[in-house]
């Protein structure tokens, strides 16, 4: 493997500056056993090495040194042209061969493609939500989404998000996530401590049909569920009536469909599938030593492990 392009195998949880903290925390965690889709992370180098080779490094800056920041339209100026000059510049050809025979060997004809910053999450820091991914990418716009990963540093919202961090002048760059696409039947999120009590006896699942896209984005209400950390028991039980679900459209990316009625206030996991997860949640928290945010996925009677990363709400 060459250092633009690193399997999760090769990664572990001190490699945020080569794979972000989403590449690394995968790393990590397949390396650790857990359930992982397969995958690979093109480094922060490959992207280094893409703006050095398109002379884009001086571009960039002098765009960001330009920003007002109390001023909406120079920020919505700066990202869109630094957008335009990442997206309309040449792929490097020897990085594009390398991109995609990984892609080939994962034997998928669809990958999630996810940005993962390169500043690492924090207690008190998050890129989650900053930064963009793209679901059911095939072969043909693999090298174009990844391009919009790279872009997304630059985002209105990322641009904002690093002058209130205090990291403007902080080097932060962008790597790209390829993995094997869960078409998830049900997903979520596990937070291992509850986020809205703190109380580290106690852990909440949030689980809803499709894909995880519609609970991570707010747009559909999830069911809850309340476990006791000791002894895995279900303490409480919220079911939500889910009318609609994100699925992979037949002619490419993602859309939104209409869920039966008979199902739509049905529970979205079973007691056993609860406490199975939990297991699994507790088991990562514990690897790490610190409350974990986690997104899940599961179809024909398997949990995949999408991501973890440190909760940002506790005190």
């Amino acid at each position: 493997m060459s250092e633009y392009i690193k399997n999760f195998s090769e990664l572990n949880k001190d490699d945020t500056h080569l794979a972000g903290g989403k590449g690394a925390s995968l790393g990590a965690m397949t390396c650790f056993g857990i359930s992982v889709p397969p995958g690979f992370v093109i480094t922060a180098k490959a992207f280094d090495q893409f703006l050095a080779e398109t002379d884009l490094t001086q571009e960039v800056e002098a765009q960001l040194n330009k920003v007002d920041y109390e001023n909406v339209d120079s920020v919505d100026h700066a990202s869109k042209t630094i957008f335009d000059l990442i997206y309309d510049a040449k792929f490097p050809k020897d990085l594009e061969i390398e991109i995609l025979n990984e892609f080939k060997k994962l034997n998928m004809d669809l990958v999630a493609v996810r940005s993962s910053a390169t500043a690492e999450d924090s207690s008190t820091a998050s890129w989650a939500g900053e930064l963009e991914s793209y679901l059911n990418t095939d072969e043909n716009h693999l090298l174009g989404n990844v391009k919009k990963c790279w872009a997304s540093l630059f985002t209105p919202r990322a641009i904002v998000y690093r002058m209130e961090k205090g990291m403007r002048q902080t080097k932060v760059s962008v790597a790209v996530v390829i993995q094997a696409m869960i078409q998830s039947e049900v997903s979520g999120i596990c937070f291992t401590v509850h986020p809205v009590t703190k109380d580290k006896n106690q852990m909440i699942i949030e689980a809803g049909y499709g894909l995880g896209e519609a609970i991570v984005s707010g747009q559909i209400t999830p069911d809850l569920y309340v476990i006791h950390k000791d002894d895995y028991t279900i303490i409480d039980i919220n079911i939500a009536e889910q009318e609609k679900k994100i699925v992979k459209d037949p002619s490419g990316g993602n859309h939104w469909v209409e869920i039966e009625k008979n199902e739509r206030g049905k529970q979205k996991l079973n007691a056993g599938q609860i406490s199975e997860l939990a297991k699994i949640c507790l088991n990562i928290e514990k690897h790490y030593g610190f409350p974990c945010d986690i997104e899940w996925g599961f179809i024909q009677n398997k949990f995949y492990i999408l991501q973890s990363r440190p909760i940002t709400t506790l005190s």
